[in-house]
């Protein structure tokens, strides 16, 4: 089984930001990929920005060029830099790692979300 853990989220003003973290534990053999996604009041889950690799990353239009997703392998953790944030960013942002687990199984496991508020 493979926990995920996050934190940073909060309240910020228009134009702030902000640097959500994840750490993922239990019986991880090897992730493939690491990811974030949000979820605002009455809208589906989107994803945000994923890395699927130490180069390889994706972003959603709406953050691209404002948001940077990095990576460390050695600490299995992902992170989400959220800079010029505005309104629209205001959601529960949840962290997504998928991979193969010590028994050769695969894994698709979330984190418990953690609440981004942007406002003045």
């Amino acid at each position: 089984q493979v926990q995920l853990v996050e934190s940073g989220g909060g309240l910020v003003q228009p134009g702030g930001s902000l640097r959500l973290s994840c750490t993922a534990s239990g019986s991880i053999f090897r992730i493939n990929v690491m990811g974030w996604y949000r979820q605002a009041p009455g809208k589906e889950r989107e994803l945000v920005a994923a890395s699927i690799s130490e180069v390889s990353t994706n972003y959603t239009d709406s953050v691209k060029g404002r948001f940077t997703i990095s990576r460390d392998n050695a600490k299995n953790s992902v992170y989400l830099q959220m800079n010029s944030l505005t309104p629209e960013d205001t959601a529960v942002y949840y962290c997504n790692a998928r991979g193969i687990s010590t028994t050769f199984r695969a894994f698709d496991s979330w984190g418990q979300g953690t609440q981004v508020t942007v406002s003045s």
